[in-house]
């Protein structure tokens, strides 16, 4: 069974490796999405990396801090929020790989928060 620790470390993991594409691959990651513009994929990157390390650092902490664990679920409820609200926004300004890549990521950090949560409870 997966421990919240381990969802945690599953949540730091994926958002760091992302945080680290959107970083190093930044031109790569705008040619995706039809644009120029790189800056928000950098910016997008950094906060997935301080994200991770702070999602790493509750992971690893004996016991668990639950008011910071319920502040992780929240920042990633407003993932999925912020992503639902700007597929309609960016729509055609982006490509429509874009658009898919943003819903199967909310998709993705919408499954961590659920799993998260019900973890929580189950403490």
């Amino acid at each position: 069974m997966l421990t919240l620790t381990n969802i945690l470390k599953i949540n730091a993991i994926s958002s760091g490796t992302t945080g680290l594409v959107l970083v190093i691959f930044s031109k790569f990651s705008a040619n995706l999405f039809a644009t120029t513009t790189q800056l928000p994929f950098i910016i997008t990157g950094l906060f997935l990396l301080i994200f991770s390390m702070f999602v790493v650092y509750q992971a690893y902490q004996n016991p668990l801090n639950v008011k910071k664990i319920v502040s992780i679920i929240w920042m990633d409820r407003l993932w999925v929020l912020t992503s639902v609200v700007a597929v309609p926004i960016l729509y055609n300004s982006i490509s429509s790989t874009g658009v898919v890549i943003i819903m199967a990521i909310a998709v993705w950090v919408g499954l961590m928060a659920y799993i998260q949560n019900a973890r929580l409870i189950r403490m």
